[in-house]
């Protein structure tokens, strides 16, 4: 059971990270399409999930 928690809090849904961001569902699928969105990983069911560390690296990228 941590294990689940631990993997739940390092790699995150589309709607945790949507959510996060005050994004739409859409507006992420188009940056991922553009080739803009954070680093993803693709589960073999075809979810997509993205680690934490990936989000924050990719979110010092768009400081000013």
């Amino acid at each position: 059971m941590k294990a689940t928690t631990m993997t739940s809090a390092v790699h995150l849904t589309v709607p945790q990270l949507c959510e996060e961001l005050g994004i739409s569902r859409s507006t992420f699928y188009d940056w991922r399409a553009a080739h803009r969105a954070p680093r993803c990983i693709k589960l073999p069911n075809g979810a997509i999930r993205v680690r934490r560390t990936d989000l924050d690296e990719w979110l010092a990228l768009q400081e000013d």
